[in-house]
């Protein structure tokens, strides 16, 4: 059926208003929030109290919005959990749930609170977000009833989900996402039947949102990029910082570039549990970022990026990562390979015992070369580390990652623990492996846990290089490769054997 010639008129004039707001640019910003916590305890606060709380920390990101705005950016992003926390059971989070209706009802809360039931925080987001002219980009819980006619019902006859909630520059709510992939101590909140890839469009392109965990599974994170083709992924997250891979700033800005996507990643700041990292992230590397683990304060980020990455000049061709590492002829002697864990998995190490060389290591299908020039060696031990295998603590995913890493100490047995500081300075590094996946995430991590953002490259044979001399000492040169079709393989029982 034809639309009225009204409505085709409406549709129009709407499409034709978003295309003359279109900008080449737009500003960014994301807040990195040191939550004020709730009092722990397994039993429920008054709803009144649950409010009162969620008011101060509320109060904080009405602060970060407004300088945002001041200072002409568009969008906000603020952290997941950082209306209220993380301490809580399933019944323990309920006083701070509001049931959030799908953003189809056209609904701006500021303007009409008590069109739904009331959503004191919804309304307040909502009203942040129209008196500042910004889009407002916030985590807070969905609570939606069930009954026995639905046998996925839980039992006390409720759905709990984090949820993100996207206020455009009017207050009106035009994106709800419900968390899909939640971690091991999120027994608060249910999951959805199907994930969600959850898009809108603005006047400086295509947006996506998912939430924290979500960055390490294939839904909805990469369908939103890959599939949906989104500009700009939004990112609420409390990440708990795992050197040598998983630091915040050092995955989250890989992530962008391995996808070729703008990245605004918002963390909550908590240093007793690692939490710090929050950036604002192009396909080409960081714009700004902020890690700090020696103060409980929050930071407030602004950046310029690219309505369209992908229609930019900059915007590299499709990488085929094998394709030079397949060419290198495979080493025959693994007379110094060595065995080490990081973060529970079982790598096959071998040592650079040279200021400068060429070294391949393999562990399975995976081999991982590379070719360096040190500076300046100092009395530090570096590796050259593989791995081709499933992970399985604390999620299951499948992983090929090729690294060069500096060791804890020099004794190799402390390879793979978890280093911040390095001395040792490189004049170049090129590494590369045979992988068997296309998501492959380039990671350079500097001493100090500090990125390098301009000084290293991915070459469309597959190969991360450095493009100047490093101008800081080097943690970690990594390639880190998810391999998501082998996510459901059984458990390999035998770790890799050495001669």
């Amino acid at each position: 059926m034809l639309p009225s010639l009204p409505l085709l008129h409406t549709a129009v004039f709407a499409f034709t208003a978003l295309q003359a707001l279109a900008s080449d640019t737009f500003i960014a910003a994301v807040y990195e929030h040191a939550v004020i916590l709730p009092d722990a305890t397994d039993e429920p606060v008054s709803p009144d109290d649950a409010l009162a709380l969620m008011n101060k920390n509320m109060d904080v990101l009405e602060g970060a919005v407004k300088e945002a705005a001041l200072k002409g950016a568009h969008i906000i992003v603020t952290p997941e959990d950082g209306i209220y926390g993380w301490r809580f059971s399933r019944e323990a989070i309920y006083p701070y749930l509001e049931d959030i209706p799908d953003p189809v009802v056209n609904w701006i809360p500021c303007t009409e609170p008590t069109r739904f039931a009331p959503a004191p925080v919804q309304e307040r987001l909502s009203c942040m977000a129209r008196n500042n002219s910004i889009y407002v980009v916030a985590n807070m819980g969905d609570k939606k009833p069930c009954n026995s006619s639905d046998p996925s019902c839980p039992s006390d006859g409720r759905y709990q989900y984090n949820t993100d909630v996207v206020f455009d520059p009017e207050g009106k709510l035009v994106a709800r996402y419900h968390k899909y992939n939640l971690f091991m101590s999120e027994i608060q909140f249910n999951y959805p039947k199907k994930p969600e890839a959850i898009t809108f469009e603005t006047p400086f392109g295509k947006f996506g949102i998912f939430t924290c965990f979500d960055i390490l599974f294939h839904e909805p994170a990469v369908v939103l990029v890959s599939k949906l083709q989104v500009d700009t992924v939004l990112f609420p997250t409390a990440w708990m910082n795992v050197l040598p891979f998983l630091t915040a700033v050092e995955f989250h800005s890989a992530w962008a570039m391995g996808m070729g996507v703008n990245f605004l990643a918002a963390n909550t700041h908590y240093t007793s549990f690692s939490m710090t990292g929050s950036g604002i992230y192009a396909p080409e590397g960081a714009r700004t970022y902020y890690y700090n683990m020696k103060t409980e304060d929050g930071r407030l980020l602004i950046a310029e990026l690219d309505s369209h990455p992908r229609l930019s000049l900059a915007s590299p061709p499709a990488v085929s990562w094998s394709s030079f590492a397949s060419s290198v002829k495979r080493l025959s002697s693994t007379d110094h390979d060595f065995g080490g864990l990081i973060f529970h998995d079982w790598f096959t190490f071998t040592e650079l015992t040279k200021p400068e060389g060429n070294l391949t290591t393999c562990q399975k299908d995976l081999c991982c070369h590379l070719s360096y020039e040190m500076t300046e060696k100092q009395d530090e031990v570096y590796v050259l580390g593989a791995f081709d295998g499933l992970h399985v603590v604390e999620g299951q995913y499948y992983l090929q990652i090729c690294t060069l890493l500096k060791c804890k100490s020099t004794d190799p047995n402390t390879c793979g623990q978890p280093v911040e500081t390095a001395q040792t300075r490189f004049e170049m590094f090129s590494l590369s492996g045979t992988f068997g996946t296309n998501y492959v995430f380039p990671e350079v991590l500097y001493s100090g846990v500090q990125l390098a953002p301009g000084e290293f490259e991915v070459l469309n044979d597959g190969r991360l290089i450095s493009k100047t001399r490093p101008t800081q000492p080097v943690i970690t040169v990594t390639l880190f490769g998810r391999w998501y079709e082998k996510d459901h393989l059984k458990v390999d029982p035998q770790p890799h054997t050495f001669p």
